[in-house]
């Protein structure tokens, strides 16, 4: 069992910094009342951790590779257990966004790290499995964040949502100390400010701008300015890279189809399989009534799915040509999502999104392990932080612009419902729907006319969720189709080492 304690100390920290990606999903309206806050401000409980993971962890593999990759991983939990102590006392929604904003800063560290850590403490068949169980727990702590907020926000409060990490982050330092050693020696070289910003500054405004796409439409002249100023920044970040010695991601990369294909993989496996949870929870609490729990529950098929497929098959599949595996894992995304959309029809509850979730957790639990380990297998082990970095930060750009995206689809097919319905002003009725609000909407309404929004919102409540899913089933299937060419084999490269998967020496090169 020793051998298996740096799996579990990298592993106690992933479950924290993804579970906390989606358990403030359902505790959402808790909040709202408790800190007297509109929910339009306290979904920046959400967006500030996104926004800080998204655009820091590439700077933060970066770093890592620099002072030390354990070394790194000891901060990021350090600084995630304060700032989550700091999120459980908060006494306002100010604080609570400024400590989520750090607490992000926290889980960058530890997501930049857990590949080049996981590289070092195994190899052969070991690292197989290894990276199976990380993948499960990776693949099934998203689905699982929305029942554990239901849990906690029930059983005691909200603000235990955050305190519970004080404890696993507390036995993660000491487990690290103790298990985790360093990959290499630190590499001296001088750190990257300038590539640093620059990039920091694009994922930043890439994030920030389509959070602001979900609040305020794509229309709005401000989304496009953060959107092409992100573009201007990225442009500049390459030209830095281009030209510096101590460069922070090495550009030669991207002419490796099989790391694009990592990236292409990252991002949209993110969107298709999670981004639909939000606009899920949303329709079962606001509109359909059910508690927390219950709502959390029903993502019960993805998580437990999720895992046993990567749990069981991930010693299995080590070696194996990754474009078939993550391939495949990427259509079983979609495919899952195309079901659920077809269940979802007419006076629909949340039993019809069980098969379609079950068959999204068989392709996360496909994909997820091999996307950590083949990444891992294109790179020399100084330079783990970097790839996983770069990996990582294209799976939260896919979080941050599936909710974007899929915040526009839902409110436009709720709308499109609304308006078929004579409802007034449906645009406004469709936003509502979509930010929880159905509640206090019917409140508002004459009584007269009350049944009648009850029964449109209703029908525009799944129809939205209907059409989310739909996306983000079209999104796995082309994403698993397109994964697939990029990484088809090509021509014999240099010897692989005796942990690299046989495929990595041709794909893509």
């Amino acid at each position: 069992m020793r051998k298996w304690l740096p799996l579990l100390t990298v592993c106690l920290g992933t479950f924290m910094l993804l579970i906390d990606v989606t358990i403030v999903i359902v505790a959402l309206p808790d909040m709202v009342n408790d800190l007297d806050a509109s929910f339009r401000v306290l979904q920046w409980v959400m967006d500030a951790y996104a926004l800080a993971l998204g655009a820091l962890v590439l700077g933060a593999g970066s770093i890592a590779d620099r002072v030390g990759h354990r070394r790194a991983y000891v901060v990021g939990l350090a600084l995630f257990a304060v700032s989550s102590l700091v999120c459980g006392l908060a006494p306002n929604s100010g604080a609570l966004i400024a400590a989520r904003a750090v607490q992000g800063v926290g889980a960058a560290a530890m997501f930049a790290t857990t590949f080049a850590l996981l590289n070092n403490a195994y190899t052969g068949r070991d690292r197989g499995s290894a990276y199976g169980i990380w993948g499960a727990v990776s693949g099934a702590s998203a689905a699982l964040g929305p029942i554990l907020g239901g849990l906690l926000t029930e059983g005691a409060s909200w603000r235990w949502i955050f305190l519970v990490n004080l404890p696993v982050s507390a036995a993660a330092i000491l487990l690290c100390r103790r298990t985790l050693t360093e990959a290499h020696a630190p590499v001296r070289r001088r750190i990257d400010v300038p590539g640093m910003a620059s990039f920091s500054a694009a994922a930043a405004c890439a994030t920030y701008g389509l959070i602001r796409a979900n609040e305020d439409g794509w229309s709005s002249v401000g989304v496009w300015w953060l959107l092409v100023g992100a573009a201007l920044l990225l442009a500049g970040f390459v030209a830095i890279e281009a030209r510096t010695r101590h460069a922070m991601f090495d550009l030669a990369l991207l002419r490796n189809r099989s790391f694009v294909a990592m990236l292409v993989a990252g991002l949209l496996l993110t969107f298709a399989a999670f981004t639909t949870f939000t606009y899920t929870s949303i329709w079962l609490q606001s509109v359909l009534g059910m508690s927390p729990l219950a709502a959390g529950l029903t993502g019960l098929p993805l998580s437990v799915t999720a895992f046993g497929v990567s749990a069981v098959l991930g010693r299995v599949l080590h070696g194996r040509r990754p474009d078939l595996v993550i391939g495949a894992g990427l259509l079983f995304v979609g495919l899952g999502s195309l079901l659920t959309a077809a269940l979802l029809r007419g006076p629909a509850g949340w039993p019809s999104l069980l098969p379609g979730l079950a068959l999204v957790g068989v392709g996360v639990g496909l994909a997820t392990p091999i996307l950590g380990s083949f990444s891992m297998s294109l790179v020399p082990a100084d330079r783990g932080g970097m790839a996983a970095g770069a990996v990582n930060t294209a799976r939260q750009l896919g979080f941050a612009f599936g909710i974007a995206a899929l915040g526009s689809v839902f409110t436009a097919r709720a709308q499109s419902i609304l308006a078929g319905r004579d409802i007034p002003d449906p645009g406004r009725v469709a936003h509502a729907i979509a930010g929880g609000q159905t509640p206090g909407l019917l409140r508002a309404a004459p009584a007269a006319g009350r049944q009648l929004l009850e029964s449109a919102a209703h029908a525009a409540g799944v129809a939205g969720v209907q059409a989310t899913f739909a996306v983000a089933g079209a999104v796995g299937v082309i994403a698993g189709l397109l994964v697939t060419v990029l990484m088809r084999p090509g021509r014999p490269g240099p010897a692989a080492s005796a942990d690299r998967p046989p495929v990595a020496e041709g794909a893509g090169r």
